[in-house]
């Protein structure tokens, strides 16, 4: 049975490709999500080989939820819209394959010929995604989109990835490596990013390791690994 993950805002439409997909036999439905911040902790959680997947959703579309997860457990996309075929063809290069509303069941059955194929050939494939614009952080009962370069620094540590700004400090579900990767945040320690425009100074201490002083007098380690990356790309 291949894993699948459904991801569109109108219920309806979730519904009625979950019953398609159980008919066919093919298809483990592992969760149906009406946003894309909801299946990016599914993705992270269940880790599905197939994401059906709609483009145009309120708060962040398709293609955002694709430049946010991690290329290691990147499923095999198959966009579900309502683009007419003449739009789609600017796609065909980024998914595995795409449907259009409402979806016919011989259709389903030519994509599913596709995803079987992909699955014996690559576990995980490498999409071009857009560069992240806007960073989903939870506030509360609120979701707050942060743009990078409103970012000072980005920590991670047990409770989780923290994204730290004039504005405060919030949680996202977000990985290092894919801020590192889909932004112009850059790497100074295994467990920090940094915003090289807040840079006020950087402290070089013994051993090889370093402090960044933030233009808001936050610290932030440097590691050995990470000091000449730093100072490479601050072309010092």
């Amino acid at each position: 049975m291949i894993r699948a993950l459904i991801v569109d805002d109108e219920l309806h439409a979730r519904e009625e490709l979950q019953i398609m997909l159980q008919e066919i036999g093919a298809f483990e439905v592992i969760g149906s999500c009406a946003n894309a911040l909801e299946a990016l902790k599914v993705i992270y959680r269940e880790r599905p080989e197939v994401l059906f997947l709609d483009i145009q959703m309120p708060v962040l579309n398709g293609f955002e939820l694709l430049s946010m997860i991690d290329p290691d457990l990147m499923p095999h996309v198959v966009f579900v819209t309502a683009y007419d075929t003449y739009a789609l063809k600017a796609f065909e290069e980024k998914t595995l394959d795409y449907l259009l509303k409402p979806v016919e069941k011989k259709r389903l059955e030519k994509t599913i010929e596709k995803v079987l194929r992909a699955l014996q050939e690559t576990a995980h494939p490498l999409y071009e995604s857009p560069g992240i614009r806007r960073i989903p952080c939870v506030f509360a009962n609120r979701i707050k989109l942060i743009a990078p370069q409103e970012v000072e620094l980005v920590r991670s540590e047990l409770s989780g990835v923290h994204v730290v700004g004039p504005k405060g400090e919030f949680f996202t579900d977000l990985t290092l490596r894919v801020l590192e990767t889909r932004t112009d945040l850059v790497r100074c320690h295994k467990q920090y990013l940094v915003n090289l425009d807040q840079i006020d100074e950087i402290v070089l201490l013994e051993n090889g390791l370093g402090e960044i002083h933030t233009k808001s007098g936050r610290v932030v380690p440097v590691s050995r690994r990470y000091l000449k990356t730093l100072r490479d790309s601050l072309k010092l």
